[in-house]
């Protein structure tokens, strides 16, 4: 597997420049790019800085993170999915990368059916995946394990996206979030979706509380917590999966951190579970 960073694991004491040329120091080979970081940069820096940076890099960008809460959009919000879309894809064309991650609603009090959700997502990705596809995007559809998100498993993100039936439509397997939903009782779900069809693995650990406690500002270092990570990685790998492990914390106690720490120790603590040996 590739050593990825997304750019929520110190999106509150860095920025963009500094990222790019941390994870390059530090040697990462692809980054997650956040879009509200790349409209912060691009204020006052043009796109061709960014292209002339990962021409001559190791470092690659491989994605963009996110377009969030799709589902049950009014026209206006709908609009602005679509705009950032448009964004991600323009940038893309300057820069590289190919995968943007999209991600359900989460929204306390939103209880539609299973059958509404299915539904709403299917259209939803189906319409953002059309104008994806013309500009060379993929969708990495990503579950949330959060009691209020109307997608919260594996198995429902994968039958939502054997729905949509597109090629450039896929999944984000995040080890947190599914350890939120069901604390990964059996990692051998992940039998269930096809290779190609797993388009991210973003690494995190979890802080050993119990679930109606555990949230996502308790992310820890791979190998710092309980989730069975080793486990999870020598089932990606057993499966023929090459693609980004990339890391994405979104801890405040990192975020008061040295950037230059976060990175180093989150390279040193990710690279044992890329290989076979994980």
């Amino acid at each position: 597997m590739k050593l990825g960073f997304n750019q929520a694991t110190c999106m509150m004491n860095s920025t963009l420049e500094q990222d790019i040329r941390l994870a390059e120091a530090c040697g990462y080979d692809v980054i997650e790019l956040r879009l509200d970081m790349l409209a912060d940069y691009l204020k006052q820096h043009d796109i061709s800085e960014l292209a002339a940076f990962f021409a001559t890099s190791h470092l690659k960008p491989y994605g963009y993170n996110s377009l969030e809460n799709i589902n049950f959009c009014d026209a206006r919000r709908w609009q602005e999915k679509r705009a950032q879309l448009a964004f991600a894809c323009n940038v893309a064309s300057a820069i590289g990368g190919d995968c943007l991650v999209v991600v359900p609603t989460v929204q306390a009090g939103l209880l539609p059916s299973q059958a509404e959700v299915i539904s709403d997502s299917v259209k939803r990705l189906r319409e953002l995946a059309d104008y994806a596809g013309e500009h060379g995007m993929r969708l990495a559809f990503e579950p949330i394990g959060s009691a209020d998100c109307c997608v919260r498993s594996l198995p429902l993100a994968m039958e939502i996206v054997d729905a949509v039936d597109r090629d450039n439509v896929g999944l984000v397997v995040d080890a947190f979030n599914l350890f939120l939903f069901d604390q990964w009782q059996d990692p051998t779900i992940l039998r269930q979706v096809p290779t190609e069809k797993i388009f991210v693995y973003h690494i995190d650990d979890a802080d050993d509380l119990p679930a109606g406690k555990l949230d996502h500002c308790h992310r820890l270092f791979p190998g710092n917590g309980v989730i069975p990570l080793a486990e999870i990685s020598r089932q990606l790998i057993s499966q023929c999966y090459t693609g980004p492990c990339s890391l994405e914390l979104f801890n405040p106690g990192y975020w008061r951190m040295a950037a230059q720490d976060v990175f180093a120790i989150g390279a040193s603590k990710t690279r044992p579970f890329l290989g076979v040996d994980a």
